[in-house]
């Protein structure tokens, strides 16, 4: 399983979580109510998870409220992450390519 890392941008006027994958950065702002950007996120994740299992960590030292919200956020993602995974395991959606079929 692969580890990505999930920083947190503090600007004025925002803060956001931004979750690093495959040289791309996903942003969810913290200091907004904008559920359709997380629901973009989380399905821009859900197409990587096809190609393989992976979870998030928290790269971030300081300890203010932003971290404590994220350090669960995150927590929570990759439980639901692992979850979806196990289910599109189950169903045979995965996009894993056989080592023994590029050779």
């Amino acid at each position: 399983m692969e580890i990505h890392k999930a920083t947190i941008q503090r600007t004025e006027p925002k803060t956001s979580l931004c979750f690093s994958i495959n040289d791309q950065v996903l942003e969810i702002v913290l200091t907004e109510d904008k559920p359709n950007e997380v629901k973009s996120v989380f399905n821009h994740l859900l197409l990587e998870l096809k190609k393989g299992e992976f979870n998030f960590e928290l790269d971030d030292s300081n300890e203010d409220l932003f971290y404590h919200i994220s350090s669960e956020y995150i927590s929570q993602l990759n439980s639901e992450l692992s979850n979806v995974y196990n289910e599109l395991e189950d169903y045979e959606l995965l996009e894993l390519q056989d080592i023994d079929e590029e050779e």
